[in-house]
């Protein structure tokens, strides 16, 4: 059952300022002590944006600063209103959006726990039911008869979401606030929302926490300049993100033979990154396989020529260098011709992160040639589905490290002998 269902929902906003012609204009204008025109811009914050979301279903909404993630949610939540389009909510609206919304500043925690409930229609009973649930949550047993104005943004929003999470709406709205928490309570937060989904409400999740969002959201949304330009499994929208917002390419074509790395042996082609299926690809889970694939033209019969990869990360740091050593080809002279050469970087070794690939060519006999070596031709990305089953385990914090292998453990207890 639909729960959600936004139909061509758009948000105009105008921005004002002073529109001047030319500064003989605005001089004139002076004199004869008339206003300069007030010139609005507009800025279309959503622009016909239609999706639904089934009863118990996670979703997260992704995109970078200004894409209408906000805007979106304070229209479902009733905030704001939109200038065209509708949308449909079948159920009790839990929000948790900006740090100042929300709460009474002039009121206590536990009187607005109870402001809270009522306005989600609840009855006393059932808030006296969950009151020390909420605040055991929150962290805030000293401070719950202090009034929230003297909250710092932390307190307040440990007792905004736990009151959030807690009252058992239907549905939950939870914005990129939980940045505000330390890492101990953002885990608690994803824990508990996790709880939710399972229990069988429906949530709804902006954040730019994209291990986050691969860990409890089914279903993702990519917005960018207020329209949505990918839906559908929450890994796959989040590697379109990645791989879009990046400035990396993830192949490099040389259709011009004059510009192509090249020596009077050997020309490179192609460079491209590929997934298991020999797809052009820019980012992985970091389960599976990468392959970094080149095409290139042998122009000389009788040289050993050897691909040479050398992978860097986001902080240039050298990882390693891979070439082929392979029995067919380390020793063996190439004919002319075109030829294809792919190095697989197995699963569950890289850590998350991006990183950049340069390309070089070398012969090591009868003498050592490098023929070029072109730098940072493609890169790619690697993230953690958060699914338990790589090298984090359940840890859901950030790990140190530019690899992170999946390796077998052996434990055994020992047989302790007891004498009589």
């Amino acid at each position: 059952m639909e729960v959600i269902r936004a139909e061509n929902l758009s948000k105009l906003y105008y921005l004002g300022g002073l529109r001047h012609n030319s500064l003989r204009d605005t001089i004139a204008s002076i004199f004869k002590k008339h206003k300069l025109d007030l010139h609005k811009q507009e800025l279309w914050a959503l622009r016909d944006v239609s999706f639904s979301v089934r009863d118990g279903e996670t979703l997260g909404i992704i995109g970078n600063n200004g894409a209408g993630k906000s805007t979106l949610l304070k229209i479902l939540s009733r905030i704001t209103k939109p200038t065209s389009g509708r949308a449909e909510i079948c159920g009790r609206v839990g929000s948790l959006l900006e740090i100042g919304t929300g709460f009474h500043s002039e009121l206590s925690g536990r009187e607005n726990i109870f402001l809270s409930g009522a306005i989600l229609g609840m009855k006393r009973k059932e808030i006296e039911k969950k009151f020390d649930e909420i605040v055991a949550f929150a962290e805030l047993e000293r401070f719950i008869d202090v009034p929230v104005k003297h909250y710092s943004s932390g307190m307040y929003m440990r007792l905004a979401f736990s009151v959030a999470a807690h009252l058992e709406p239907e549905i939950l709205i939870v914005d990129e606030v939980l940045a505000v928490g330390d890492m101990a309570f953002q885990k608690k937060c994803l824990n508990k929302m996790q709880d939710t989904n399972q229990s069988g409400r429906t949530v709804l999740f902006v954040s730019h926490d994209m291990l986050a969002i691969t860990r409890i959201c089914n279903r993702a949304i990519l917005l960018s300049e207020g329209k949505i330009v990918k839906e559908g499994n929450a890994t796959d929208v989040v590697s379109e993100y990645i791989a879009s917002s990046s400035k990396i390419s993830h192949e490099k074509i040389y259709d011009d033979l004059k510009s192509a790395p090249s020596s009077e042996y050997v020309r490179l082609r192609r460079v491209r990154i590929v997934n298991e299926n020999r797809e052009t690809c820019g980012s992985f889970d970091i389960r599976h396989p990468i392959g970094i694939e080149v095409t290139y033209e042998v122009l000389q019969d009788g040289h050993i020529l050897l691909p040479n990869f050398q992978v860097y990360n986001q902080n240039r740091v050298h990882l390693f260098t891979i070439q082929d050593v392979s029995a067919e080809w380390r020793r063996k002279e190439k004919t002319k011709g075109e030829y294809v050469s792919t190095a697989w970087i197995p699963g569950n070794l890289m850590a998350e992160g991006s990183f950049l690939v340069n390309v070089a060519f070398v012969t090591y006999l009868p003498r050592q040639i490098l023929h070029f070596n072109a730098l940072e031709v493609v890169g790619f990305n690697v993230f953690d589905p958060m699914t338990g089953d790589t090298a984090r385990g359940d840890y859901t914090g950030h790990m140190e490290g530019v690899v992170r292998p999946l390796v077998n453990w052996e434990t055994h207890r020992k047989s302790i002998s007891v004498k009589a």
